[in-house]
């Protein structure tokens, strides 16, 4: 009976300390699949699509290869 008793509050501070989530941290991955090749050539289909204006697109793609 006492092992159960040492192993239910182990169990118990378990769970309290994993709701604990690091003290309302952000944290944030920009993670991307995608070339800068196919973006480019993205912005371009829906520049020629009309989709997006030429300022628009401008600004897109500079923001496109500044990550690099």
């Amino acid at each position: 009976m006492r092992h159960l008793t040492k192993l239910m509050f182990a169990l118990c501070t378990a769970a309290l300390l994993a709701g604990c989530g690091g003290g309302g941290s952000t944290t944030s991955n920009d993670i991307s699949t995608t070339t800068t090749g196919q973006q480019l050539m993205d912005l371009k289909k829906a520049l020629d699509s009309g989709a997006m204006s030429q300022s628009e697109y401008e600004k897109q793609r500079k923001k496109v290869l500044d990550k690099d």
